[in-house]
């Protein structure tokens, strides 16, 4: 699958997003304040992710019905609008709104479009919907036509109209493709998967929770030992002592994970690592993955890690950013210091809602020569709170 990139968002009536409208970039790194947004902002990607599933419904449920995610005493309905570079073509434009109806919702409106002439006037109409009007591009007949089957309210036309037409259905996958990672969220106890043994089976990244950490680096060792051999030395720079990683088979088709250091004789195994090691383990293992989505989306990566570590993983994320468009939130002022101002997203509040500028939109040149990043955004120069 193509992989494009998104280009800009706009958000509406959605948490304390009650209006934001911002460019997206390769590496997208938002630092504010608890409350400030920044997690409502990879929700919406999220959210975005599972309509394209057709799990609209679902993930509604699970935060409590429309009624929770709507901006508090402002808003009565959701709105996203996303465009998406295409190399030889003209950009796509994906909007979606979700009204509230009731107790419950119904997918407003929605249309994909995207320019054919040489101004704004001539467009490509791929999915124009209004509530219970809706129109899709039939790409065989050269034609708008209508559903033929019982549509849902609670769906998007974007999942449910024919897969056969190519544009719509590029954009529905790359949507779908999304994946949300959270390092707060990794559980890294003494019984945890990550710690224990794991199957010799095919695995291209390490899970959500490193429930294939050990399978992902065995199989990235006997199929793509150049991708390996990167992991094992950027755990090298991180952690001066290390030597290798080993495999030891524990039972028929099941592996371990050793970790061999240069001053013991004998390797230590992932129950005896501390958290901030295999949290790191985990993010680079899962940050140079072969088969990364479109859009990768990390929250708090900075959790547990000593503060030398954050230059090398934003190395890095700045590397993978070439392959993945990289959404991550932090709360880490140390970990922006290894950024340069238009990598970094600055979220602020004013009156209750939030507000977003890129640091490079700001007039820092002057104060860049005498200060890093993380030094600013301590002085306030950044704006936001602390």
């Amino acid at each position: 699958m193509n992989r494009y990139q998104l280009t800009q968002m706009q958000i509406t009536g959605y948490r304390r997003l009650f209006s934001i409208d911002m460019a997206m970039r390769p590496l997208s790194v938002m630092i504010g304040a608890n409350g400030v947004g920044k997690t409502s902002i990879l929700e919406v990607f999220s959210l975005l992710s599972a309509s394209a599933q057709g799990h609209t419904q679902n993930i509604l449920s699970k935060w409590g019905g429309i009624q929770d995610i709507l901006t508090y005493d402002q808003a009565e309905k959701a709105g996203f609008k996303i465009s998406i570079a295409l190399p030889t073509a003209n950009p796509l434009d994906y909007s979606l709104t979700l009204n509230l109806k009731g107790m419950s919702y119904e997918v407003g409106s929605e249309s994909l479009t995207q320019v054919i002439g040489q101004n704004d006037t001539q467009r490509l109409k791929y999915i124009e919907a209004n509530r219970s009007d809706i129109t899709y591009w039939d790409e065989e007949n050269n034609k708008l036509v209508r559903p033929t089957w019982a549509y849902s309210p609670f769906e998007t036309s974007l999942f449910q109209i024919p897969k056969r037409s190519h544009t719509p259905e590029m954009l529905r996958q790359q949507l779908a493709d999304i994946s949300y990672y959270s390092a707060y969220a990794l559980n890294v106890g003494y019984h945890a998967p990550i710690r224990l043994p794991q199957k010799m089976q095919p695995a291209t990244h390490p899970g959500h929770n490193g429930e294939d950490l050990v399978s992902c680096l065995f199989y990235l060792r006997e199929t793509d030992k150049a991708r390996f051999e990167i992991i094992e030395d950027t755990l090298a720079v991180a952690f001066p002592n290390f030597e290798r990683l080993d495999f030891p088979p524990v039972a028929a088709g099941t592996l371990a994970m050793t970790w061999k250091e240069k001053h013991f004789s004998k390797p230590l195994y992932l129950n005896q690592l501390s958290e901030g090691i295999l949290r790191f383990l985990w993010l680079i293992t899962l940050l140079y993955s072969p088969n990364l989505s479109a859009v990768t989306l990390i929250d708090e990566p900075e959790v547990s890690l000593h503060p030398q570590l954050l230059s090398i993983l934003t190395d890095a994320m700045l590397e993978v950013s070439e392959h993945t468009q990289l959404i991550v939130a932090t709360h880490s002022e140390r970990l922006i210091r290894f950024l340069e101002p238009e990598q970094v997203l600055v979220m602020d509040e004013k009156e209750g809602l939030t507000q977003v500028r890129w640091a490079d939109s700001l007039d820092l040149e002057a104060w860049l020569e005498s200060y890093a990043l993380d030094e600013l955004w301590r002085m306030g120069r950044l704006g936001g709170r602390i």
